[in-house]
């Protein structure tokens, strides 16, 4: 059994709002082991970039977290200052933005944004140019010693993302967080993207975070899988078993929806039925009852927990669900 890097134990975020606490994550679990690829899948609202906000520690601020303890290595980041998170971010710690046309800045050349993220190496400028061109070719820019003299808009977005993934891995971090990196470009620089991050977290043998909306993303990348829904982990386990083998509606649902799933010709996409209720008065019960068909009296008064032996699910009605399971 592989070490964890990262260990998040019963971390809940509130946001302060007009209304009141919006309780936007709630007893999340999670955990990274060494060499590992863990994808966090789930719709929009579900509470994927709060986790990232708050594992790097910059939640907005009306954030507050509310309980939790978050271990990178042995340390829980919530209790290191703000001077010791800023020795993390960027060298134990790194981060691959949604958006390759915002993430860099368009003011600066290639060549001195991948200089800048090396200012805690000793390195002169002409070893910094050194290593700046051997991650370019790492991560297959052509020619990239004429790229680090050329700006951000020079670039295609399949392009940009490339450098913001050298740049993310200038300093061998330990865990890379992948936030939607793919979500802007097309689908075949999508392959292409997945594939190079593929091979490079071989080469360099981090862990790494990766969020993301798209199942057949996540199914190409990870070796597990937490699914998330309204601010809570409602099944997580091997890919493998969590995408063949579903125990929670709300994943069996989300694999039904996925276009590549669809073997006929239709005018129609699938889709859930109904909306993510209000994080600020909670439901009372199983937070996916009212868009479940499999809901019970039970799912209406008692909140179902985390079960299972590796691959685990919060439902109620799992021996059920395993007996119709497809």
């Amino acid at each position: 059994m592989s070490a964890a890097v990262l260990d998040i134990q019963g971390l809940s975020v509130s946001y302060a709002t007009e209304a009141g606490p919006l309780k936007a994550l709630r007893d999340v679990d999670l955990e990274v082991a060494e060499g590992k690829i863990i994808g966090i899948v789930g719709e929009s609202g579900c509470g994927k970039s709060t986790l990232i906000s708050a594992i790097i520690r910059l939640l907005a601020p009306n954030a507050q977290i509310v309980q939790g303890v978050v271990n990178f290595k042995g340390s829980d980041l919530l209790g290191l200052s703000n001077e010791q998170m800023r020795a993390l971010r960027g060298d134990e710690i790194s981060m691959v933005f949604q958006d390759p046309m915002t993430s860099l800045n368009p003011t600066l050349t290639i060549g001195r944004q991948m200089s800048d993220v090396q200012h805690r190496s000793s390195a002169n400028r002409s070893e910094k140019n050194a290593r700046s061109v051997m991650m370019l070719e790492r991560v297959g820019i052509p020619d990239p010693k004429t790229q680090l003299k050329r700006y951000p808009h020079h670039l295609s977005g399949g392009m940009r993302q490339r450098v913001a993934i050298a740049m993310a891995l200038m300093a061998e971090p330990s865990l890379l967080i992948a936030d939607e990196p793919t979500t802007a470009l097309d689908a075949t620089l999508e392959v292409q993207i997945i594939h190079r991050l593929k091979d490079l977290q071989r080469e360099f043998g981090c862990s790494i975070l990766f969020i993301s909306h798209h199942l057949g993303v996540i199914a190409e990348l990870c070796d597990e899988v937490l699914v998330m829904y309204a601010g809570e982990v409602v099944e997580s386990g091997c890919l493998r078993e969590v995408f063949k083998e579903p125990k929670h509606p709300y994943t069996r649902m989300l694999l039904e929806c996925d276009p590549a799933r669809i073997k006929e010709p239709t005018r129609e996409l699938p889709v859930i039925e109904g909306s993510l209720p209000n994080l600020v008065n909670l439901p009372d019960g199983c937070i996916f009852r009212e868009r479940c068909s499999f809901a019970v009296a039970r799912c209406g008064v008692e909140r179902p927990v985390l079960h299972g032996d590796g691959h685990r699910a919060a439902c109620h009605l799992l021996d059920h669900l395993q007996e119709t399971s497809p």
